[in-house]
């Protein structure tokens, strides 16, 4: 395969895993999917395996159980018939039965407080945010409405493994082009800390309105979502940030009563820790959120 369709082929997979990402609420009709990028339901499954490892379908179905999940905890008003619609769930006993297989206990067990032990032991086994005691308690967050932003991307599978040699590539487009005026952002599809950390979708942006045509070419694009977020800015080191992440989904969510919905939550990075040796980040948070 030559470079000119691998980077085709690569396009076409992240269109179609933002495509999920943004339609998990809906029943996604595959051909429909397929005539959207103008190629056949086999290739596009093909394309799509080649790219992330597991096909459509096996994708769909964890980033609905990963979105419920995360629902569950924040929307505490919201039934779990209502979770399971929002993520695309027609049939109550069908999400149930999916629930159970995917986190070894029902949603309402979940709800009750079976997702502490699961979340910790995500973080437990990333080996990095072990280190991290700061207090987050005293953080306050500021309500935005932000709107859609245009970005060009780098998909990392897995939010540990190769995310600083993603910044890499990215910086050295920055470097290569003279690009004066950019923002570096995370978008973070799936929620960390109750998500395995091999299968989270970290996704580095750039946004800029120089050397557009250089980014177009390169790099695949989308728009971060428009609408109100909460948002915190904070500083520290790399390890803090799961840890803040779940600070933020398990006790500032639970104690303002806002809930959060499931467009993905976005770090603006003003010092990005991937690319100093301090391991030193100054970021804003944001969280999608409805009251």
């Amino acid at each position: 395969m030559n470079k000119n369709t691998l980077e085709k082929n690569t396009k076409i997979a992240n269109s179609i895993m933002y495509y999920i990402y943004t339609h998990i609420d809906v029943n996604i009709d595959m051909y429909e999917l397929s005539d959207n990028f103008g190629i056949s339901k086999f290739h596009m499954h093909k394309v799509f395996k080649n790219t992330f490892g597991k096909n459509i379908y096996e994708s769909i179905k964890s980033i609905r159980l990963q979105k419920a999940a995360s629902l569950l905890l924040t929307n505490k008003y919201s039934t779990i018939s209502e979770v399971a619609k929002l993520c695309g769930y027609s049939s109550h006993s069908s999400f149930i039965k999916a629930f159970k297989n995917k986190f070894e206990v029902g949603p309402k067990d979940w709800r009750n407080g079976a997702y502490i032990n699961y979340s910790n032991s995500i973080l437990q086994a990333s080996n990095i945010s072990t280190n991290s005691s700061v207090d987050f308690s005293k953080l306050c967050a500021t309500i935005v409405n932000m709107p859609s932003i245009k970005s060009y991307y780098i998909r990392n599978n897995g939010y540990i493994n190769n995310v600083k040699e993603t910044w890499q590539k990215l910086y050295t487009l920055i470097l290569n082009h003279n690009v004066k005026k950019y923002q570096m952002v995370a978008l973070l599809h799936d929620n960390p800390t109750i998500t395995d950390l091999n299968n989270c979708q970290y996704i580095a942006c750039i946004i800029t309105d120089e050397q557009e045509e250089v980014f177009t070419k390169r790099l695949p694009n989308f728009k971060i979502s428009d609408g109100v977020y909460a948002k915190f800015d904070l500083q520290g080191k790399g390890e803090d940030v799961l840890r803040f992440i779940q600070w933020v989904y398990h006790d500032w969510l639970v104690d303002s009563e806002y809930e959060t919905t499931t467009k993905p939550s976005f770090i603006v990075y003003h010092k990005n820790n991937y690319l100093n040796n301090e391991n030193l980040f100054d970021i804003s948070y944001y969280l999608p959120i409805k009251f």
